[in-house]
């Protein structure tokens, strides 16, 4: 359950909901990278751990692609586990026995935060298309708006995995007198093109479903679930490995002794792919799915902070940056593999920042982050507790 924390302010109504919501962009409008303005607009999270006298041991989860703010608790749609309890919670790498852990719903998101399927004020209706088109930087702005409403100058660590990663250096970038430390993990400094072609043919099987309406599918009481089921298949490969698939399934047969001769799920690997299609849509957003692809597609932090240069996006001031990073990658990984981490090591040392790097050797692929990978959760605690030591943090109980 979240924590109950009477320093920190919480919506009056946030007992009934399943975790915390809070208005912002009441007074102001957050500007938004396109121009447009968005406020105000609602933003739902969670919370773990307690918040210290100080207010330094706060620590910012930033959720990859199609998560949300359920890191430890159980899903209220699907009923599953939290997304990264293998990673945080007490004892764990993350340890809520010593830190104040936060995660946000996304903006655009599905789970709370203001997104597509919202209500616009202008127009009672759901926004739709209407909502504007919104960046990882538009994503970050709202969540320094949360952090500022829970009255924490300072995150002691940000971190995240994929698009979570993206937001990890966009903090980093846009708000180093925020950040202490940086976890980018399995991520890089802007996608590239086979990532934005993915996402397109996601896209496109999403607008392609006739019950899709144009974007207008909640006023005319329908869903695209076929489209939105067949994106998920399709990015569900790209986070798993060729030998991760190849042990699981081979070309193994699904409930049969010999193949049928026809378009039936013949194979394990198949039904397993639209076993995950059907799955997702019970819990995800269509319009949701192109707006967040979308800004991970405009993500760039070279041109956007760097002139260009990547280097220059880590500067402050004319020096490098004072936030300290940890970056870690999967050699399996082939969505966001190796050397786009290393591209970011490389600019983290030309202005000679404080960074430590780790491949991590595993056949699970870019989900490898979220999995049970022992190396990996040691080299996130052992950052962790040599960053807690330098901030002078209580010491944490025993691993149990």
């Amino acid at each position: 359950m979240p924590a109950s924390n009477p320093a920190v302010a919480l919506p009056a109504d946030a007992a009934s909901l399943p975790g915390y919501r809070v208005t912002l962009g009441v007074d102001r409008p957050m500007r938004l990278d396109s121009g447009a303005e968005l406020g105000p607009f609602q933003v739902a999270y969670q919370t773990y751990g307690t918040l210290n006298a100080d207010r330094s041991n706060a620590v910012l989860v930033c959720h990859a692609l199609t998560g949300d703010h359920y890191v430890l608790d159980r899903h209220p749609v699907t009923g599953k586990p939290g997304w990264w309890e293998m990673l945080v919670g007490p004892g764990r790498p993350v340890d809520t026995d010593r830190y104040f852990v936060i995660c946000s719903n996304v903006i655009g998101g599905c789970m709370g935060s203001t997104g597509p399927k919202e209500v616009d004020p202008a127009t009672s209706q759901p926004y739709g298309l209407g909502f504007p088109v919104i960046t990882i930087g538009d994503m970050v702005r709202a969540q320094k708006l949360l952090i500022e409403h829970l009255g924490i100058e300072k995150l002691f660590c940000v971190i995240g995995g994929s698009m979570g990663g993206m937001q990890v250096l966009q903090w980093a970038v846009a708000y180093p007198e925020s950040v202490f430390a940086a976890v980018p993990i399995a991520t890089a400094a802007r996608h590239s093109a086979q990532n934005i072609a993915f996402h397109e043919v996601g896209r496109q099987a999403i607008m392609a479903d006739p019950d899709w309406r144009g974007g207008n599918y909640l006023l005319e009481d329908t869903r695209p679930h076929r489209g939105l089921a067949v994106a998920r298949m399709a990015a569900h490969i790209t986070y798993l490995s060729e030998p991760a698939l190849h042990r699981k399934f081979g070309r193994n047969l699904q409930n049969r002794q010999s193949v049928t001769y026809g378009f039936d799920a013949d194979f394990q690997v198949e039904s397993y792919l639209r076993h995950q299609g059907i799955t997702f849509v019970e819990r995800f957003d269509a319009n949701s799915y192109l707006y967040i692809t979308r800004a991970m597609d405009y993500f760039d932090l070279a041109a956007d902070h760097g002139g260009g240069t990547l280097s220059n996006a880590f500067r402050v001031d004319g020096r490098g940056t004072p936030v300290r990073f940890c970056l870690a990658s999967f050699t399996s990984d082939w969505l966001f593999p190796t050397p786009e981490s290393r591209a970011i090591v490389h600019a983290l040392n030309a202005v000679a920042a404080n960074v430590s790097f780790v491949e991590i050797r595993t056949d699970k692929g870019h989900d490898a982050f979220l999995l049970d990978e022992p190396e990996f959760h040691q080299v996130i605690r052992g950052f962790l507790e040599g960053c807690a030591e330098h901030r002078g943090l209580t010491a944490r109980r025993q691993p149990r």
